[in-house]
């Protein structure tokens, strides 16, 4: 079993109480709830919208082959949109100040095939408290022995080419967490160093909820579209490498990229800084002045903010930003930032090629 990652008490002039100080005292003076919205809302109407009408219209409108393919594709990306903008922070608790709602609103992330439970455990609590420590944080890992994403991880000769074969294989990334990666997290004796112990009601609700999904999405359109089940299947995987590669590279490029470190605690399992100043040197933000993103992204483009106040709804992460920012800069401490999405591809592909080569001593 691995060592537990402890990180050392913040002492002093410390930049999380400062921070935290700061940004209460913005809502209160505002008045304004740190919860949902009606941006929000109109958003989360929004994204359920479009997947009910892209989903019914495959199903039963008899579509051609190439606006067949179009609207899978589209659903893809919108099934992704769903799970960055509402699962995820109802995820986190931060969607509504009723945790009913927020269990509610949870469940949705049944509907791109992926379990909430499961999710909370990798992504709120591991991901969040271990930020890119290897062998912790397994939220970057998306294809363990084929991208190299860290001077600790073994070399192997094939990973010199990763910068190109890294972004097909983020396609995939939907597809393995479908149909492998919720049971493998489930089953294995630890994520990171956290034991796994499960509610008995979880295993029921992990297979219960993935057939449903199956149901949905498999069964059901073999049974009712003009196709043969071969190309339903093949319908299957195109709507998620369209989800896949969107989800991939957006949590890609706030982790994975030029200027965010990947530390390692020492022998004894300490690491060497507070864990908020931990969040500011392993996490980055991108493409944040422009409206799309910040409309589809679910504010992941702004993963400063939210490894910070991961119980603050996104849609208040553009406003606190200004506060984060001067804050750390008082404080000495990095604020990455890559201005447009163009830009941290740019960086992403930068350091895929330099860690798929020998360090340079």
């Amino acid at each position: 079993m691995k060592t537990k990652t402890k990180f050392p008490a913040a002492t002093g002039a410390h930049f999380y109480a400062t921070l935290r100080q700061r940004v209460n005292l913005d809502f209160a003076s505002k008045n304004l709830s740190i919860h949902a919205n009606g941006l929000m809302w109109f958003k989360t109407f929004v994204f359920l919208s479009l997947f009910t009408i892209l989903y019914l219209t495959i199903v039963f409108a008899h579509l051609n082959g190439i606006m067949l393919t179009l609207f899978t594709l589209a659903l893809g990306v919108i099934c992704a949109f769903i799970g960055f903008n509402i699962c995820h922070d109802a995820i986190h608790g931060s969607f509504s100040a009723s945790k009913q709602t927020n269990k509610i609103l949870s469940l949705l992330f049944h509907l791109v095939g992926a379990s909430p439970y499961v999710w909370n455990i990798t992504h709120n609590i591991v991901h969040h408290t271990y930020t890119n420590i290897p062998g912790h944080d397994e939220d970057i890992e998306i294809a363990p022995g084929l991208i190299r994403i860290s001077h600790e991880d073994k070399l192997e000769p094939h990973q010199r080419y990763q910068q190109w074969y890294a972004f097909p294989l983020y396609g995939l990334a939907s597809l393995s967490w479908v149909l492998r990666k919720d049971y493998k997290k489930f089953f294995q004796k630890n994520i990171g160093a956290r034991q796994n112990i499960h509610p008995r009601i979880e295993y029921f609700n992990l297979f219960f909820f993935k057939f449903l999904y199956y149901a949905l999405f498999i069964i059901v359109p073999i049974l009712v579209m003009n196709l043969h089940w071969w190309q339903v299947l093949m319908g299957f995987v195109l709507l998620h490498l369209a989800q896949g590669i969107t989800m991939g590279l957006v949590f890609q490029l706030a982790h994975v990229v030029e200027g965010t470190a990947f530390p390692q605690p020492n022998a004894n399992g300490d690491m060497e800084e507070a864990w908020a100043e931990h969040q500011m040197r392993t996490t980055a933000n991108f493409a944040t002045q422009s409206p799309m993103a910040a409309f589809f992204l679910g504010g992941l483009n702004r993963q400063i903010e939210h490894h910070l106040f991961p119980k603050i709804c996104h849609v208040h992460y553009g406003r606190i930003a200004v506060i984060v920012k001067q804050t750390a800069l008082e404080y000495g401490i990095p604020y990455h930032e890559n201005h447009t999405f163009s830009s941290a591809m740019r960086s992403h592909f930068r350091l895929l090629k330099k860690l798929g080569r020998p360090a340079v001593v």
